[in-house]
């Protein structure tokens, strides 16, 4: 009884789904429209260590930018501000908790017309414990913005295929 009381439900959800208009952004794969204009974006370049991390995230994102036969459409400048704060004093002075947070201010520009589609930002943070090891300290700072550098990208393309879904609602 259970088990047809669950099919049922979901029969109803997917049927609600249906009639609210909902569609998978990626729907189609690489032929879909979202898929196509994410081809067509360029990435320039980006300054330092964590301008690298993140071009590299957004090209990997992107997917096929760049495949030869693709013309650029956009083009996406981003500018990062990449601050370490070091705080949590501890009764020897020295710093126990240190806290590095990664912001971008990203603009999707239209190639052809110079016209900015897209103006917004996007970041990431995280906390970073400081210990006796400076090797391990230092790890821990590089691994964070490693990973900062990929949720900043993952939040970059995921706002720009929205953008260029048409669907401004955020």
């Amino acid at each position: 009884m259970k088990a047809l009381a669950a099919l049922f439900g979901a029969m109803v959800g997917t049927v609600a789904l249906a009639g609210c208009g909902l569609s998978p952004m990626y729907a189609g794969g690489g032929n879909a429209a979202v898929a196509q204009g994410l081809a067509g974006v360029q990435v320039s370049a980006i300054d330092g260590r964590a301008g690298w991390l993140v071009r590299n995230a957004l090209v990997d994102e992107l997917g096929m930018s760049g495949q030869k036969g693709v013309a650029p459409r956009y083009r996406l400048d981003v500018r990062l501000d990449d601050k370490l704060e070091s705080f949590a004093l501890l009764s020897n002075d020295t710093v126990g908790r240190e806290r590095r947070t990664l912001r971008a201010r990203y603009q999707l520009v239209d190639a052809g017309s110079g016209e900015i589609v897209l103006d917004a930002t996007a970041g990431a943070d995280a906390g970073i414990d400081v210990v006796s090891s400076d090797y391990a300290t230092i790890a821990a700072e590089q691994t964070a913005l490693e990973n900062m550098a990929k949720d900043v990208a993952t939040r970059i393309v995921t706002n720009v295929a929205l953008r260029l879904r048409g669907d401004t609602r955020q």
